[in-house]
């Protein structure tokens, strides 16, 4: 907790790492996610939400059962636990890390990342402590992937015609139409109907007309 009080983001992240666990509580009941928003450290908030293990990952980097292969390939471990550990959920942001890592930017990689982040959304949702937010992020990230296949697929310019549909503004307000349809369409396709977190979302954007 001290270094929540602190607002030190650099030893909120280290201790994570080293193994904290982020659902314990103290004595009054709270999490460190609670004790941080309590008194103000949003910053470091952000950064145990958003926090996923390595080794959470690497699971799959292993074969598992009579699988003879793992799901996701080695190589792609360290760019794919980039994308999931950021903080900036920006369509375009996560767009752009995809795009600049040549391991990740093929449609192949992609495809086993989207499947895994799939999978991992799932664990999320039916093991014993519930994490909708965790499981919202990996299908929203999941999304775009898929997305960025379809990209790759079917357009010469790629993920750079991605990025600037999603960058182009409507005529006649520079409303992002593209990038509002995108998450509206990740938040439509979230396969756990009874989650108390697609509920708000819906409640959320539903006054709002495109």
């Amino acid at each position: 907790i001290f270094p929540l009080n602190l607002g030190n983001k650099e030893i909120t992240w280290m201790m994570l790492e080293a193994g904290a666990e982020t659902d314990v509580v103290n004595s009054v009941g709270r999490t460190a996610a609670q004790m941080a928003a309590f008194v103000g450290q949003h910053d470091c908030v952000t950064i145990i939400n958003n926090f996923f293990p390595r080794e959470r990952l690497d699971y799959y980097t292993k074969p598992q059962g009579l699988d003879k292969e793992p799901k996701l390939p080695v190589k792609l471990a360290g760019p794919l636990h980039k994308i999931i550990t950021t903080t900036n959920m920006h369509p375009v942001k996560i767009v752009l890390l995809v795009k600049e890592n040549p391991l990740l930017a093929e449609v192949e990689a992609l495809q086993k990342c989207y499947r895994v982040l799939d999978l991992i959304c799932e664990k999320c949702m039916k093991q014993k402590d519930m994490n909708e937010v965790l499981a919202m992020k990996m299908h929203y990230i999941s999304c775009i992937f898929q997305k960025c296949v379809t990209f790759l697929k079917e357009r010469e310019d790629k993920l750079d015609g991605f990025i600037k549909s999603l960058l182009k503004g409507r005529d006649k307000d520079g409303f992002p139409v593209h990038q509002e349809k995108l998450i509206r369409e990740s938040i439509r396709k979230f396969p756990y109907c009874e989650a108390t977190l697609l509920q708000q979302l819906v409640r959320s954007i539903a006054p709002v007309e495109l």
